[in-house]
């Protein structure tokens, strides 16, 4: 993996770095670098130690969780309003999940040691980095909850409908098996559930590609949990950037 120097303008590119203060964005600059993910590169391990953190500037990571018997389910996804490897703030020396490229795309990226030393001063990064960590739990519990309480049909169109918010597009190539995976059910369940939303005109999908036709229809098929954590990310994100830019 090739790494450049990081610039201000870059920083702009992902939601955390961008709300800093100046000064802290020219403080860090020298620790910071621009790195290009490629789809599928493992970010971090289950159990492996930190080395750096990611902020995601075009790319989006999965967080996902893999049992003894081999089976997954995705946890969290983070994109261009977040951080990957938060264990290193929080004290941490491993991680609980494994951390997947699943858009290629650019991130920023930092040494851990930097950023712990950094974090220690009490700065803005320190605060929006545990304002994201809140709002990551937030996604995290809802997703386990969903899993647990909600139809296949409900858990795509969440699943769907977070993705496309993460990549800012209504398409996205990945295949019924890919995302019954991160689901955490079977791939003919999400085939059924996607020829389900289909018919309804909500969605179009052929092999490897799905396009949402309807976002409000879709909206109004899933369950509540797509919209407790879009509000927990904008009230604690978005409004939380606005008021220190107003500060």
């Amino acid at each position: 993996m090739t790494a450049s120097p990081a610039t201000l303008q870059s920083l702009s590119a992902n939601g955390i770095l961008a709300a800093l203060p100046r000064s802290e964005q020219q403080r860090l600059l020298p620790e910071l670098q621009c790195v290009a993910l490629p789809l599928g590169y493992v970010v971090y391990d289950s159990g492996g130690p930190p080395d750096y953190m990611f902020f995601p500037a075009s790319c989006i990571v999965s967080l996902v969780s893999t049992m003894e018997n081999g089976m997954t389910a995705e946890v969290g996804l983070v994109g261009s309003d977040g951080a990957v490897g938060l264990a290193i703030c929080l004290g941490g020396d491993t991680f609980p999940n494994r951390a997947v490229v699943q858009m290629e795309g650019k991130a920023i990226r930092i040494r851990a040691r930097a950023l712990q030393e950094e974090f220690k001063r009490g700065g803005m990064l320190q605060q929006r980095l545990l304002l994201y960590i809140q709002a990551l739990l937030t996604q995290i519990s809802q997703t386990a909850v969903c899993n647990r309480l909600h139809s296949v049909e409900q858990r795509l169109c969440r699943w769907l409908l977070l993705w496309c918010d993460h990549a800012n597009s209504p398409e996205l190539r990945m295949t019924q098996e890919f995302i019954a995976g991160m689901l955490g059910g079977r791939r003919q369940s999400v085939t059924l559930a996607a020829r389900r939303l289909q018919s309804a005109g909500l969605i179009h999908y052929s092999r490897g590609f799905i396009r949402i036709l309807d976002r409000e229809g879709l909206e109004a098929a899933t369950c509540e949990c797509s919209r407790v954590v879009k509000e927990e990310f904008k009230r604690l994100l978005v409004r939380a950037a606005n008021k220190s830019m107003g500060a």
